[in-house]
């Protein structure tokens, strides 16, 4: 029986290149993510409606934290794909460790680098950490979205065999058909998770500092873990215990964590 499948879409990586410099796709999508959600960030925090009535964070305050965040996305997510996908490749080939344009960065270790760069800008700024964090939350999946679609552009991360309608032959995954992981992916965490945290900022979880960030990871790891069911595990990592994948092990504490912080925000007061 022929098994149909959706050709891959002839897209180019890099859009356009001038000897040798380049602009790819990739690039622009991180960009674009940054970009968009520091607007957005900003809009939140001109709000103060949004807070119950006075924002404890002004939108020149946003424009700082881009630089941090962006720092902590570069930085953690390169730290984590080092530590939890190839490590030991990279203690074979340490050089390779600053090559970021060879690929391969990790949601995780961007989202805890994230983190970090954020408490530590919020310290500095004496800004409540998790008002900070929330907006953070809030714009995240803008990022998430853009993300996942370059991943696609790049005919990477691509999913599990299969036999469905919109099954897709991707370059470098054989002659396989296979899930568009990557689209599945930037629906769960990119479009649904960025409607649902809209609809909680309009229903007040900016006032209770914390709700939103906790949201988020309880929405992102949930996403992540649904959608690694269709992606195809890294090759060097392949199948974990029980059948999970690595992106799934990481996730349940990001759940969990979010657990605790709803847990923990909706026993504060509403101002």
């Amino acid at each position: 029986m022929i098994q149909l499948a959706l050709p891959f879409p002839a897209i180019d990586p890099v859009l356009f290149a001038v000897g040798p410099f380049a602009i790819r796709w990739y690039a622009l999508a991180y960009i674009a993510g940054l970009l968009l959600g520091w607007q957005l960030s900003r809009f939140i925090v001109a709000r103060g409606s949004l807070w119950g009535g006075t924002s404890p964070i002004q939108p020149v305050d946003m424009d700082d934290a881009l630089f941090w965040a962006t720092f902590g996305v570069i930085l953690g997510g390169r730290a984590g794909y080092v530590l939890f996908y190839n490590l030991p490749f990279f203690i074979a080939n340490p050089l390779e460790i600053v090559q970021v344009w060879h690929g391969g960065m990790s949601f995780h270790g961007g989202l805890a680098g994230t983190i970090v760069a954020l408490v530590l800008f919020a310290r500095s700024r004496k800004i409540p950490i998790f008002s900070l964090l929330d907006v953070a939350g809030v714009v995240a999946p803008l990022g998430l979205l853009f993300g996942r679609l370059a991943n696609f552009i790049n005919g990477e991360l691509w999913g599990r065999p299969a036999d469905v309608p919109w099954a897709i032959v991707f370059p470098t995954g054989g002659d396989v058909p296979r899930h568009p992981s990557q689209l599945y992916e930037a629906a769960l965490e990119g479009v649904l998770l960025f409607i649902v945290m809209l609809i909680a900022v309009r229903c007040g979880a900016l006032k209770k500092p914390g709700l939103a960030a906790g949201i988020f990871g309880i929405g992102y790891g949930l996403g992540r873990i649904v959608g690694e069911f269709f992606r195809e595990p890294d090759p060097q990592l392949g199948f974990l215990m029980f059948g999970s994948t690595m992106g799934m092990l990481l996730s349940v504490p990001l759940v969990l964590a979010g657990i605790a912080l709803v847990v923990h925000a909706r026993r504060q007061p509403t101002p």
